[in-house]
């Protein structure tokens, strides 16, 4: 994918942005989705699936694993094969660049007493892996390559897994979902022991498919419990829109004037929703309609209007319920008088880029005071972004896009040095934009 020729694409000051705007569905249910659906017996039909690289890429690993998965009109279709039922595949499986694939289906295999080969990108196979694989490795999963704990692996399940009591180091949903996943193949009960809450899609969905999990807060931690030998059985999901896809909607409407924008059915789970709350303490004018549930996850209309801000101090306990949005958050930062600190963003440096180092220089680059110290990052805002620089994306999505935003708001135009990657994430990022009045244009880059 990133072998294609880099496509720089700059922001320039856009008059008011205004409209209703559905995002696509959110990526991290839209992984869960397919392969729950995998491991179901039955047919799972997914409405509103994320139709990006990363989540084609787990349809692609779980259709391979004997678990077909395709669209049929507006729905796609996962014929399952129950847990522990995979199928060695005739190949490698190819993530992409998703670590969340990549992760959840490494829980999934662990259970099966296959050999499969994982590998990605260039990017993906720089993340380390091994705090998934610790866990996992301790319930019996083997990695061929012993040692070695960056894609490309192979790795080989048993149908023998032992359950686990795992606390976690540090807050991880994808590492707290793989080892989940992989209690549901092992005899007995497996429990993640966490301190600090992270996103709870894989608690939900599996209930959803019928598995017995059970959350309870002991001793200053959550202990969640999942029993093994479990048979999931397969369902009718929607998928809501993703908020880390709306945040960048939102943040353009906060920052560009006179804009009012409504984006509809957007997940709005108390684990994701740190961005909204952080936006409303800088003074956005932000509003939740039509507040349902669907599936098992909230969800609601969310209205922006745009907004004065002001800098505030994000403490790092809020991390991982907007871990995605800081890039997007800082960028706009710039816009807010006063300084915003965020705190606790160790978990950027290990993204598709190190998110952190690779946001203070797009800052910097367009004029913008910003420091690290440590896991902090400080924005010196001063009401405005003056931008007529070019932003080094590192072929990190969440990057290009959140200065694209803050672009379409800055003094000069911001250029972003490719914006290929988008596609893994958010391939309508540049047209639902310019539908509510965003003003891109291609740029020569470097």
């Amino acid at each position: 994918m990133h072998a294609l020729i880099p496509k720089p694409l700059a922001a320039a000051r856009s008059g008011a942005l205004k409209g209703r705007v559905r995002v696509p569905g959110d990526k991290s249910i839209s992984h869960r989705a397919l392969i729950f659906g995998a491991l179901a017996t039955g047919t799972t039909r997914i409405r509103g699936l994320l139709e990006a690289e990363d989540v084609i890429n787990t349809a692609k690993a779980v259709t391979a694993l004997g678990a077909p998965a395709g669209k049929l009109g507006d729905v796609w279709k996962v014929l399952g094969r129950g847990v522990g039922g995979f199928v060695e595949p005739q190949g490698p499986l190819d993530f992409g660049n998703s670590g969340t694939g990549t992760r959840l289906m490494m829980g999934a295999i662990a259970g099966n007493p296959i050999a499969v080969r994982m590998t990605g990108d260039a990017s993906l196979s720089r993340r380390p892996m091994r705090r998934v694989l610790g866990p996992l490795t301790q319930m019996g999963l083997e990695i061929v390559e012993a040692g070695k704990e960056t894609l490309p692996l192979t790795l080989r399940g048993t149908s023998d897994l032992v359950p686990i009591v795992y606390p976690l180091p540090v807050p991880s949903a994808q590492v707290k979902s793989a080892v989940l996943i992989a209690g549901l193949h092992a005899a007995g009960e497996t429990t993640i022991v966490e301190h600090e809450a992270t996103r709870d899609h894989t608690e939900r969905m599996l209930r959803f498919f019928g598995a017995d999990v059970r959350s309870e807060d002991r001793d200053g931690a959550t202990h969640i419990t999942v029993k093994g030998d479990a048979e999931l059985t397969g369902r009718d999901v929607t998928v809501p829109g993703d908020p880390s896809s709306a945040a960048f909607l939102a943040c353009a409407a906060i920052i560009v004037p006179g804009s009012d924008v409504t984006i509809e059915g957007v997940l709005v789970n108390p684990t994701r929703t740190g961005l909204y709350t952080t936006l409303r303490e800088m003074g956005g004018d932000i509003t939740f309609l039509n507040e349902r549930d669907e599936g098992g996850e909230p969800v609601a209309d969310v209205r922006v209007r745009a907004s004065r801000l002001k800098g505030v101090h994000v403490p790092a306990a809020r991390a991982p319920s907007m871990i995605d949005e800081y890039p997007v958050l800082a960028a706009i930062a710039a816009f807010a008088d006063g300084e915003t600190r965020m705190d606790g963003l160790a978990e950027l440096k290990v993204k598709e880029s190190d998110r952190l180092a690779a946001t203070a220089a797009g800052l910097a680059a367009n004029g913008v005071a910003a420091r690290i110290d440590g896991d902090m990052l400080t924005v010196q805002g001063a009401g405005e972004m003056p931008g007529g620089g070019i932003v080094e994306t590192h072929l990190d999505h969440r990057i290009a896009m959140a200065f694209l935003t803050a672009g379409l708001a800055s003094v000069a135009p911001v250029t972003v040095d490719d914006t290929t990657m988008i596609a893994t994430s958010f391939p309508e990022f540049r047209s639902l934009m310019e539908n509510l009045g965003a003003g891109f244009v291609e740029a020569k880059g470097k």
